[in-house]
């Protein structure tokens, strides 16, 4: 059964917040493979959320960075680009290690040590001393990037149905939550390295204890009920083509989410005339609806398909930003920002569960590939849309994520490919077709 048909099934209106609810409530006592796999997915989301969480704070403590650095616009610029060639080194060792020592090992590692990492920012009074601690924290965040996407992988496969979306869910909810407490740090008058260590140390924490709830072992083409080596996997050449597509797609996704974050603010104030405050309700709107989208995006997967979804939702997505682009209105350009978070809410998570099953051989690596041609876009992207700004003005260079958008509604069939059904090590007999 592949991602563009319907999951089916008797629980497959299941899904979002609702479901991690009601599953909640068994959550500590429940026993055996249907228990692994229930805590497993609680242990992915809770990863997903810390991430967002940290990062929230994060962002909401850079001005503060800047200063105690003693940085300009510019500086600040170069090292911040420090973050992305982290997280592609980190894809790239991921790529590496994932499919070799198996997804929970590495989610143990690089979450506890991504949250101790984000800390050393704030010890950073030069820019020299803040890129090398941004580029640590991005390569710890780009290999547990992949691995807690792989672990996501099995635990959706186990499930047989879609649980992907709203463990992603996680990390759009700890952002929203991480910039509230970095704006409540900052507005309390309290330092940038009292805010980050108490974000890293208990998101640290929390991992450490998530992390004895994954699914444990590896990644293997001949676990039980699989089919052979032979029939299973696909010739190489497709399988090249196949992850080239899906990264093409995650790249059209993290840009276009970049888009969003770097400009809609910048677009607010300076080409709408707004206040600065009324500039960030624009981010904020496509967060909250982005966030919403991925709490309810597995059951609508579940009802209408992967491809069928991401392609309306990239026609969704490309409409609500043109749409808030068509006159001055800034009310208008906040709602159009909302529909564009909407939109591309279910996109990134699909896409990067697909490169997972691209390549039945080796799925840790796939997924690593995808996820690393996604985070060049997502580095390339502000800067081609800050040039094509310079140039034609930042109202004509925002059509760009909208033909991302439009980009992603045709390329959606490619996550049409099989997807793997045998269950992991440890859940081979669950069958986790409850309401959970």
């Amino acid at each position: 059964m592949g991602p563009g048909t319907r999951w089916g099934g008797g629980a497959a209106g299941a899904g979002g917040w609702g479901c991690l609810i009601r599953g909640y409530c068994g959550f500590v006592g429940d026993s055996g493979a249907l228990g692994v796999v229930r805590r497993a997915r609680w242990a992915v989301s809770a990863y997903f959320l810390i991430m967002g969480l940290t990062a929230g704070v994060w962002m909401a403590r850079i001005p503060a960075i800047k200063a105690q650095a003693h940085l300009s616009d510019g500086t600040l610029g170069v090292a911040l680009f420090a973050v992305p060639v982290g997280l592609m080194a980190g894809a790239a060792v991921a790529e590496r290690l994932v499919d070799r020592v198996g997804s929970a090992g590495l989610c143990r590692l690089f979450g506890v040590g991504n949250c101790l990492l984000i800390i050393t920012p704030g010890f950073a009074g030069n820019l020299p001393e803040l890129m090398v601690a941004l580029l640590a924290v991005g390569a710890a965040g780009g290999t547990l990037d992949v691995a807690q996407n792989a672990q996501g992988v099995r635990v959706e496969a186990a499930y047989g149905r879609p649980v992907m979306t709203s463990m992603h869910a996680g990390y759009s909810l700890g952002a929203i939550t991480g910039a509230l407490i970095g704006g409540g740090f900052a507005w309390a008058g309290v330092g940038p390295l009292p805010s980050l260590a108490a974000a890293g140390l208990a998101g640290a924490a929390v991992d450490a204890i998530a992390g004895r709830w994954l699914l444990a072992g590896k990644h293997d083409a001949h676990a039980p009920g699989e089919t052979t080596h032979q029939e299973e996997v696909k010739p190489q050449r497709h399988v090249r083509r196949l992850i080239i597509a899906l990264g093409v797609l995650g790249i059209c996704g993290l840009a276009a989410e970049g888009a969003a974050g770097d400009w809609s603010a910048v677009y607010l104030r300076d080409n709408l005339g707004t206040s600065a405050g009324f500039a960030a309700l624009g981010f904020a709107a496509f967060s909250v609806t982005m966030t919403v989208g991925r709490a309810v995006g597995d059951r609508l997967i579940a009802r209408f398909g992967t491809v069928h979804l991401v392609r309306w939702s990239g026609l969704l997505a490309a409409a609500g930003l043109a749409g808030g682009l068509v006159g001055t209105n800034p009310y208008t350009a906040v709602a159009g920002f909302a529909v564009f978070g909407a939109g591309l809410s279910v996109v990134v998570p699909q896409v990067f569960a697909a490169g997972g099953r691209a390549d039945p051989a080796r799925p840790g690596s796939g997924l690593a590939r995808v996820v690393g041609l996604g985070y060049a876009g997502m580095t390339a992207g502000p800067a081609v849309i800050g040039a094509a700004a310079s140039r034609v003005g930042l109202h004509a260079a925002l059509i760009i994520p909208v033909l991302l958008a439009l980009w992603i509604a045709i390329g959606a069939s490619a996550l049409a490919a099989p997807v793997e059904t045998a269950r992991p090590a440890g859940a081979e007999h669950a069958s986790v077709r409850d309401n959970s």
